[in-house]
């Protein structure tokens, strides 16, 4: 008895099995992507966020001392015959005065910022803004400048003290900053020095 190999779909199938297939293989560990097997992940690619720690302090202060003193002195005489008259004249003039400008100036915030580029020698350049709205008083926080990877602790933080190039703005608007600010007749009577 004979067999019959009549179903063309079986005979196509053996043929695919014994075609090699050319396998595609990848890397499990990527170049730059290696990481301690202990640790979480530290950011150090563009688009990875990292906390910025803003600790910022800043004091000065001025003083000024100045005085001047003049004094002019004329006296004279005058003989005419039994005549004789004589007279003195003095003119004063002194200013002292002093001044001192003391200021004290601390911000404390914590906020988020995205690697947007990795600089030729590997340090990290970072832009992150925050707003809030509080009570009707609008506040932005903008940090910009560069890092060192070394700097980014095990939480993926840095202080802002390491920040490199650093721009941190801080503008608020709103019912407290409008009043901290003199008036228009306090800055008119300002500017007349009164």
């Amino acid at each position: 008895m004979h067999r019959k190999w009549g179903n063309p779909l079986c005979g196509l199938l053996l043929a695919a099995c014994c075609i090699p297939a050319a396998a595609r293989a990848d890397d499990l560990f990527k170049p730059g992507m290696t990481q301690s097997l202990s640790s979480d992940r530290r950011a150090t690619q563009p688009g990875d966020t990292i906390s910025i720690v803003v600790l910022q302090a800043a004091e000065s202060s001025t003083s000024l001392q100045s005085g001047t003193r003049r004094s002019t002195a004329l006296s004279g005489q005058v003989s005419a015959g039994k005549l004789n008259e004589s007279g003195q004249l003095g003119l004063g003039n002194s200013f002292s005065g002093s001044g001192e400008i003391r200021r004290t100036e601390r911000f404390v915030t914590q906020m988020s910022a995205t690697i947007t580029s990795v600089l030729p020698n590997g340090d990290l350049r970072i832009e992150g803004a925050q707003h809030m709205l509080i009570n009707g008083e609008s506040t932005t926080v903008e940090v910009r400048g560069r890092i060192r990877p070394t700097d980014i602790d095990s939480d993926n933080r840095v202080a802002s003290n390491r920040i490199a190039d650093a721009q941190i703005n801080y503008n608020g608007k709103g019912f407290v900053s409008r009043s901290g600010k003199p008036g228009p007749i306090q800055r008119i009577f300002s500017f007349l020095g009164l």
